[in-house]
């Protein structure tokens, strides 16, 4: 997973990189190919603000969150991800079972 992570008004500590790495690696267990992160952290007066841009299989997933902590930003952003990934993941797995009428050649 290829992870890029910038910062507007906000100094990235290592401590906030590796949390952020960290955090995104629990989504790369969904896919088995490549995926590629680009993380936003900001801050506007009292408001952390954490946004991503997920692109997989061919789709580009975005979430953002807002909190009072930064820490807890990233928490939120990664929770609306994991269901994104997650939904996006359902609807590539086919659901149909067995044959029909309607998909075999001799419908008509």
């Amino acid at each position: 997973m290829r992870i890029d992570l910038t910062g507007h008004q906000i100094d990235l500590t290592p401590a906030l990189r590796d949390y952020v790495e960290t955090k995104l690696d629990k989504l790369a267990r969904h896919f088995d190919h490549h995926l590629e992160a680009r993380v936003v952290l900001s801050v506007e007066k009292v408001e952390h603000k954490a946004e991503a841009t997920l692109l997989a299989a061919g789709r580009t997933l975005h979430a953002d969150a807002t909190e009072e902590n930064m820490y807890a930003a990233i928490d939120v952003l990664l929770d609306k991800l994991d269901r994104l990934v997650l939904k996006h993941k359902e609807k590539l797995t086919d659901h149909h079972r067995g044959e029909s009428a309607a998909r075999s050649a001799d419908f008509g």
